[in-house]
């Protein structure tokens, strides 16, 4: 029952795959964090298309994925990132996602928050046009009943000359949002076009402005999402946080200490790792709810090295890893990604982040996950 796998150097090893999957159950919902998984959109395989053609959704398996996250107890955080916002999914595409994805958590009881950004934008911009653009895209969220989370803009990036415009322009989208909004920092790991957000490319100084924007306007603020991959840095902001603004770890190197918190607080999550994670992460969230930190740990610790092995350098394209194991994993009949993302890392990345998961028992049916794999392999020459 072994399978040849290749290692970084190119050569094979033998491998011995898990006979079970880990023993999870849906369950009540979390009592103790607020948990969003970001999720991956289902490109349509069959669509004849280019990676510069509007992305084509296989919108079944993409609002199934959905439903198996709500089943599990998860919000979905979507169009995001995860989604492949700014790579293959442009403003059209999370336009229908936001609509399509937001009916169905009404439909089934599910929470759901959505990305607001300015990707609409496709060239240079000036501040009144970013400042449109993220208008319209915050009045289709709140119109599709879902919360919304004001991402982080290239536009904006690139048209700010200083903090004071991201203070006026986030002042300005605050103060006419209908309901309290997830404000989002994405770092320059996962966006190289967002380097300096806030006005600077000190980190200290951008943290300034950036609880400067909460501070003006707490009662708007549900909280933040932090993706900066620096732990400490991650603590010392949710420390400065006013009362009553949460913290949503998107720190997916160091989310369990994160979530897990101190004697001082703790983070939720909004999490692009829970994608796969998904069942094991909401089971421990459920151990967690009962006050044992311990056992909480014990789960999701061993979880960390497949998280950063996903979303090793270059980190944007986590998003490859997580789509492969959700065909490994059953919840799509191929590995096809809008803008031919399927192609970013390669089969040594590949068969690592497979021996991780089964090693952790994320396959619902391991031997279904050993065949896509081998299936896979044999397409890059490797015969079993």
């Amino acid at each position: 029952m072994t399978i040849q796998l290749p290692d970084a150097s190119g050569a094979l090893r033998a491998y011995e795959p898990r006979q079970e999957p880990l023993a999870v159950t849906t369950g009540s919902p979390f009592t103790s964090r607020t948990v969003f998984s970001a999720a991956h959109v289902v490109a349509d395989p069959f669509a004849d298309v280019s990676p510069d053609s509007p992305a084509a959704v296989d919108w079944d398996a993409t609002l199934a994925f959905r439903r198996h996250l709500w089943s599990h107890g998860l919000g979905v955080a979507e169009a995001m990132d995860t989604a492949q916002r700014g790579m293959g999914l442009d403003w059209a595409g999370a336009a229908e996602l936001i609509r399509r994805s937001a009916a169905e958590a009404k439909a089934v009881g599910g929470r759901i928050a959505c990305g607001v950004g300015t990707d609409q934008l496709t060239g240079p911009a000036s501040l009144a046009e970013v400042r449109a653009a993220y208008e319209e895209q915050l009045a289709l969220v709140e119109q599709s009943g879902a919360q919304a989370i004001l991402m982080a803009s290239r536009a904006l990036a690139a048209a700010a000359s200083g903090p004071e415009d991201y203070l006026e322009v986030y002042g300005r989208l605050l103060r006419q949002s209908a309901e309290p909004v997830v404000l989002h920092w994405l770092g320059p790991m996962f966006d190289p076009a967002l380097e300096g957000y806030w006005g600077s490319s000190d980190l200290d100084a951008a943290t300034d402005t950036f609880l400067e924007v909460i501070s003006a306007h707490p009662d708007k603020v549900d909280g933040i999402k932090v993706s900066l991959l620096d732990a400490r840095r991650e603590v010392d902001l949710r420390r400065r946080l006013p009362d009553g603004v949460r913290c949503y770890t998107g720190d997916d190197f160091n989310y369990p200490e994160l979530i897990a918190g101190d004697e001082q607080g703790f983070s939720h999550a909004l999490l692009g790792i829970f994608d796969p994670l998904g069942p094991l992460a909401a089971e421990a969230v459920r151990v967690l709810d009962t006050g044992d930190v311990a056992g909480f740990r014990a789960l999701l610790d061993p979880t960390v090295e497949l998280s950063r092995h996903l979303f090793q350098t270059p980190t944007r394209f986590y998003k490859t890893g997580v789509v492969f194991l959700a065909w490994l994993a059953g919840h799509q009949s191929h590995f096809t990604m809008v803008g031919g993302l399927q192609s970013a890392r390669s089969l040594p990345h590949f068969a690592r982040a497979y021996e991780l998961a089964d090693g952790l028992g994320l396959f619902p049916d391991p031997k279904l996950a050993q065949e896509r794999m081998k299936n896979l392999l044999s397409l890059y020459g490797v015969n079993q």
